[in-house]
């Protein structure tokens, strides 16, 4: 049987080929999981992906398995006691801007009703599909990227620039960027 052919970036390691294979722009509807991803894309920013895959359940652990609203009460000695634990990337900043996020991710969700809703506008409610044959066609940032990223600086949010929107939007599912090539491509066409 013929292995089946993925989007390049992903062949480093086994957790890499998974999270591809099972989560990386599958369209996310769900706001816990949209809070998880602001965290770990926040976190990311300057450093690689594989890291904060790998510290994933560090930061499940530290930030009460991505709930936001118990995110959102967290105190100082909350946050400096979150500093000391090794099983995430320790910067206050980002730490911080998570605390923050939350907040601002309540404050939106009580708008719009769920923050799903308030995503989801940016793509006019469903997934953009490229089509890249080559993974050096895939930009950093995009027009929908560019307006999400400030929106979310303008509502007050922290670390959402438009490169780590971007990301988020192609890890949710609301662009897919996955290569024509890979077997992912097509299984995800058409899911909204």
């Amino acid at each position: 049987m013929a292995e089946k052919k993925r989007c390049t970036w992903c062949l480093k390691t086994d957790l890499y080929i998974r999270y591809h294979d099972e989560e990386w722009g599958v369209p996310v509807h769900d706001d816990r999981t949209h809070f998880e991803f602001l965290i770990l894309e926040g976190a990311q920013a300057g450093l690689s992906w594989l890291t904060i895959l790998n510290k994933r359940e560090g930061y499940r652990k530290c930030f009460a398995d991505f709930d936001p609203e118990k995110v959102a009460r967290f105190t100082e000695k909350r946050i400096e006691k979150i500093l000391q634990d090794p099983g995430i990337v320790r910067n206050r900043l980002k730490v911080i801007s998570a605390v923050n996020n939350a907040r601002k991710f309540l404050d939106i969700q009580e708008e719009f009703g769920s923050f799903d809703n308030y995503i989801w506008r940016f793509v006019d409610g469903k997934p953009i599909v490229n089509r890249w044959t080559d993974m050096k066609q895939i930009p950093a940032t995009s027009k929908e990227s560019d307006a999400l990223s400030k929106d979310l600086t303008k509502r007050g949010f922290k670390f959402v620039g438009s490169t780590v929107m971007y990301a988020h939007l192609q890890a949710c599912g609301l662009i897919n960027d996955h290569a024509t090539f890979c077997f992912r491509y097509r299984e995800l066409v058409g899911k909204k």
